[in-house]
Order: C-alpha cells, then sequence, then structure tokens
C-alpha cells in the first residue's frame, strides 16, 4: 500500500457566481522516501493541490489517504493533529517570526506541541546544523539572508519529523544560485531523513533534479518522468 494515495481529486470555487473547476480528478501515489517535482503554468492549480493534499483545504469531491486512511473525512482538531505529526510545510515566503531567534523559530512547532523545551532545543539544535546554520542559531531573521531565512523555514517545517514535506516555490523568491543551495539542501534531508518531498517549482532545472517529475495541466497530474531510484 503506497504511504499516500489522491483518489480522483476534484476542487472547484465559485466566482461571481460562475464555477471555476481547478483539479479535475487528480489521482497520485506516494511512496515513502520519495522526491517528486511538480510544474505547470501559473494559475494551473499547482498552490491549490499542494493546500488540499496537505489538509489546509478540503477538496470538493475525491480521497486522500495516508496509510489507508481517509483524512478528508477528520473533524478539524483530527485534521490538524494529523498536520502536525505527518506533514511539513514550506513556502515561498518565510513567516518566521522576527523577534525570535533562528533556533526560537525552530523549536516554537515543538513547544506548541507541548514537547520539552530540552529536547525541543536538541531536535532544533540538530536541524539548524543539518542546514548549515549551527552559527546563526542566535540570530533574528532580519539578520539573516534570504537563502538563510528559508533554511530556517525548512528545519522548522522538520523539527516534528513529519513524513511528507510539502513545499510550495520554495526557491521563487531567491536568487538562482541560492535557489540552487537550498533545493541541494532538501535533497539531502530527503536523503538522509527519508522524508517523501513534493516541491512546486517554476524552475525547470531543479525540476529536472528530483527522480520523479510531474505537470500539473488542465487539471490533471501528467506523469513526466520517473527514474528507478526513489530519492536524490
Amino acid at each position: 500500500m503506497p504511504f499516500c494515495e489522491i483518489r480522483n481529486v476534484a476542487k472547484s470555487y465559485f466566482l461571481e457566481g460562475k464555477r471555476i473547476d481547478v483539479l479535475r480528478g487528480v489521482s497520485l501515489t506516494i511512496e515513502s522516501g520519495q522526491m517528486l517535482s511538480l510544474t505547470g503554468a501559473s494559475g494551473s492549480g499547482k498552490s491549490t493541490f499542494l493546500q488540499v493534499l496537505g489538509a489546509l483545504d478540503a477538496p470538493t469531491s475525491g480521497s486522500i489517504l495516508f496509510d489507508g486512511r481517509d483524512v478528508t473525512h477528520l473533524g478539524e482538531a483530527e485534521l490538524s493533529r494529523f498536520r502536525n505529526e505527518t506533514i511539513g510545510f514550506v513556502f515561498q515566503f518565510h513567516h518566521l517570526l522576527p523577534e525570535l531567534t533562528a533556533l526560537e523559530n525552530v523549536m516554537m512547532p515543538a513547544l506548541i506541541r507541548r514537547m520539552a523545551r530540552s529536547e525541543a532545543e536538541q531536535k532544533a539544535c540538530a536541524l539548524l546544523d543539518a542546514v548549515g546554520l549551527t552559527e546563526r542559531a542566535g540570530h533574528k531573521p532580519g539578520e539573516l539572508s534570504g537563502g538563510e531565512q528559508q533554511r530556517v523555514a525548512l528545519a522548522r517545517a522538520l523539527v516534528l519529523s513529519p513524513r511528507l514535506l510539502l513545499a510550495d516555490e520554495p526557491t521563487g523568491n531567491l536568487d538562482p544560485k541560492t535557489g540552487e543551495g537550498i533545493h541541494e539542501v532538501i535533497q539531502r534531508l530527503n536523503a538522509q531523513l527519508g522524508i517523501a518531498a513534493l516541491i512546486v517549482t517554476h524552475n525547470t532545472a531543479l525540476a529536472r533534479a528530483c527522480p520523479r517529475r510531474l505537470r500539473l495541466q488542465d487539471g490533471v497530474i501528467v506523469e513526466e518522468s520517473i527514474e528507478s531510484v526513489s530519492v536524490c
């Protein structure tokens, strides 16, 4: 059984009385440890798909199963617990708390989950080391470069040990060289931690660096390429 299975998922909105079909029956399976890229034209529904897959928004129809459990029918409290335990999110903009240090920002999700402060700090330090920011742990976001801030956001997304990382244009706000560095960090952590990762990107070079490449077109996902290995 695949770790994650998306079955015929559709998502529609109504705008000024007109129905807009963004997703038109998306079906996809994701195995543990896979690294996938998702490309598509602007406005094709990539971000909508990530929000639905990450249980931030409900599909209009269809089902999403994690380990055989359909999460589309969970109540809000159960959904919140599921997201915290299973999904890590990284967005184009970092959304770091400016008054906290890098270490404190990474610790925050663990502290909210009532993890002991010593354990949260230990995990956060290990992740900051993994993304190459040990020496910047005491700096606040305003004292960090854009690439460093995105590394902090990546470490924060992983502090609760999720099984799936969803990254929505994580390099879109960075210069090409810095963006490539972020992508390399995600690849390395994907291999080291064994988490599945789905990266939405407009950068075709970065997309090609993933073993499995998808494209969202006309509301459905097209498999462009899959290599024999499942992780970078």
